[in-house]
């Protein structure tokens, strides 16, 4: 049998899916969020660093679900534009952010749009089926993290015959 060829394999891929449907609503976000020259990942990254303040910035991406790099580089860029300042953390090799008061007025400003395309989406959805999508999709992660850990427990041994 030719490697996905068998019928007993679920399809379509769950990776491809949500990220395809990933890679739609960041295109629909950052269209709403155009004119107040931030895009949602930006917006994301400022929200978490206002809430988390004074966390290490290895720990913000870890609530997102960001590689470190990439953080970085968010909040380097955010760093140049006046939004955020980086502080030393805790430790010699860990830095925290906090808002400026630019960074204050960007979430203020991006506010009203994101509320907009926010409530177009859920209420063009369903409130209710989106809390069941949110709640589901929350157990989707729990699923994937059993099975990165089993695979990690196992030392990244090949999980197929």
């Amino acid at each position: 049998m030719k490697n996905g060829d068998s019928k007993s394999v679920p399809r379509p891929c769950v990776c491809t899916t949500i990220r395809t449907v990933s890679r739609h609503l960041a295109r629909v976000y950052d269209e709403a969020l155009q004119t107040c020259e931030l895009n949602v990942t930006q917006l994301a990254v400022l929200r978490a660093i206002d809430r988390m303040e004074g966390e290490a910035l290895s720990r913000i991406a870890d609530s997102l679900s960001m590689e470190r790099t990439s953080m970085y580089r968010a909040v380097s860029t955010m760093e140049r534009n006046g939004w955020v300042k980086v502080n030393r953390g805790k430790d010699a090799r860990s830095r925290s952010a906090v808002l400026c008061p630019t960074g204050h007025r960007m979430l203020d400003r991006a506010s009203p749009y994101w509320d907009g395309i926010q409530s177009k989406i859920v209420n063009q959805f369903g409130r209710d089926r989106w809390q069941a999508l949110v709640a589901e999709i929350q157990e989707l992660k729990k699923t994937a993290d059993i099975v990165e850990s089993e695979r990690l427990s196992q030392g990244h041994e090949e999980q197929t015959p």
